[in-house]
């Protein structure tokens, strides 16, 4: 017993003196610790791309709170070319810990105006700014009242922008270079092509998302191969045109068995405002059989579901999610999350992925 004791004290003594050292020294500790991580974390600030288009999930929430999603976010890339589809709350910050230059992005392409959608965009268009020393705005690309959104956007940050032209000087956050401009095209019932350059097409198209309008999804066209993002819609006839024979096509999607849990939920804690918003959201976005459906009627390859309606806290909750869905559609079916990466090799049938979260 004496000498069991004495281990024991001499292990609890070593344990104190280790905690006693670690205290003493935690400040020089902490120091050389975070010097490490910041050097490793900051090597690896580049976010690599082969030949081909791919898909980058930066966002696949919804305005309802989620901790493990931002708001609706994409990143399209297709050779030295880049561009942003929606920027919502805690999108750019995604693209920032995944390890992609914001400076590098060639535009914003915005499908509609809804919060959700645009609250992003203040600290994108600072990255974009300050890191890269812009001498530019951010193109923002948009349909009927981009310019009013630019406006606005740019008027809010005016007083940051001079701010940190004072702090930083000019070299570094040209005067000229913060904000946003607008790129404006208009829309009907017809798509339309908003960009075409070295080889990658961009065509906008009409959805349904009323009393939104212009509400539009975007499909890309890069070395054979193609990506069509959604926006917010109801199932919608013009989508599945644009869609056919697309690679891959991101749909929002709102599963109503599960909102309709969430609507009981909020009567009966006596939040009627957000109850009657949870009814009122049911009409304008698809369910994920829709979302099935229009992928099986175009002819889809991959249909990666986003916008996810109401908040699924785990992957657990997938098949409660997908519903029927499966049954709709012969090919594959994502769930999408954060950091999801899609690579489409040019004149392939290969969809590589890959999670950089």
């Amino acid at each position: 017993m004496t000498m069991k004791r004495g281990i024991i004290l001499t292990l609890v003594g070593a344990v104190l003196i280790a905690g006693v050292l670690a205290f003493v020294f935690q400040r020089s500790i902490g120091e050389r610790v975070f010097a490490t991580a910041a050097a490793q974390r900051l090597a690896q600030n580049d976010l690599e791309f082969g030949p081909g288009l791919h898909l980058v999930r930066c966002g696949t929430g919804s305005p309802l709170p989620n901790l493990d999603r931002a708001g609706p976010c994409n990143l399209v890339v297709a050779g030295d070319q880049s561009f942003v589809v929606d920027i919502g709350e805690g999108g750019a910050r995604n693209l920032n810990l995944m390890g992609y230059d914001i400076a590098s992005t060639d535009g914003l392409l915005l499908t509609h105006y809804h919060s959700d959608h645009v609250d992003g965009i203040g600290p994108l268009a600072l990255l974009y700014w300050t890191t890269g020393t812009a001498t530019e705005p951010l193109a923002a690309y948009g349909p009927q009242g981009i310019e009013q959104l630019v406006e606005g956007f740019n008027a809010a940050y005016a007083l940051d922008h001079t701010y940190r032209v004072a702090h930083h000087g000019a070299e570094i956050v040209p005067e000229s270079g913060g904000g946003l401009r607008a790129v404006p095209f208009d829309i009907g019932e017809e798509p339309v092509v908003v960009l075409d350059r070295d080889g990658l097409t961009i065509t906008a198209f009409p959805v349904e998302h009323d009393p939104i309008e212009p509400a539009i999804g975007y499909r890309f066209d890069y070395q054979g191969r193609s990506v069509v993002i959604s926006g917010d819609t109801s199932r919608s006839s013009s989508l599945e045109v644009a869609s056919r024979g697309a690679d891959i096509l991101v749909h929002d999607a709102l599963q109503p068995n599960l909102v309709g849990i969430l609507t009981e939920a909020l009567e009966e804690t006596g939040a009627q405002n957000t109850a009657q918003i949870t009814r009122d959201i049911l009409d304008y976005h698809a369910t994920p059989e829709d979302a099935a459906a229009s992928a099986q009627a175009a002819k889809v390859r991959h249909l990666v579901l986003s916008h996810l309606v109401p908040p699924i806290p785990s992957s657990f909750f997938y098949p409660a999610f997908l519903g029927d869905a499966e049954a709709e559609f012969d090919g594959e079916i994502t769930v999408g999350e954060d950091g999801m990466i899609f690579s489409l090799p040019p004149d392939s049938k290969a969809i590589g992925r890959r999670n950089a979260l």
